[in-house]
């Protein structure tokens, strides 16, 4: 009988960590799209799509599409013209939802971003972006 109860209640923490599993995993794809659709629009100049991707608080900090695409094209020229871009994991920090993300720009430096994502009644935005510092190379 106790093995029947220790087998029971190591299926019921499997259950438990699999249906808590699941809604960062539903949510991943649709999180991802929203960032490599904002890529895209920066990719071709397509500022008024890209700035639609944002945060109403992003919206609010650079009030326009261009003051927005401004700052993308000198802050955030990885970001603004990407070489390659490859999708890391969605994690969850403090609450929120972070998407790592690995670009390398035109002239083949990777960076790591992390993205800050909330949900809206729009669907997925971006409510932050982090330039993580580059890892120690060597010794």
């Amino acid at each position: 009988m106790r093995l029947a109860t220790m087998f029971s209640a190591a299926l019921f923490s499997a259950a438990m960590f699999l249906a808590l599993a699941q809604p960062a995993a539903a949510q991943q794809e649709p999180i991802r799209q929203t960032i490599q659709s904002q890529l895209e629009a920066f990719q071709a100049d397509d500022f008024a799509t890209a700035f639609t991707f944002a945060s109403p608080n992003i919206k609010g900090i650079f009030g326009t599409a261009e003051n927005f695409g401004a700052m993308v094209k000198n802050g955030y020229p990885m970001v603004y013209r990407p070489a390659d871009v490859e999708m890391g994991e969605l994690r969850e920090v403090a609450g929120n939802l972070w998407q790592r993300v690995r670009i390398v720009d035109q002239a083949g430096r990777a960076h790591l971003l992390d993205y800050m994502m909330i949900e809206t009644p729009e669907g997925w935005q971006i409510n932050a972006v982090q330039l993580l510092p580059a890892p120690d190379i060597g010794v």
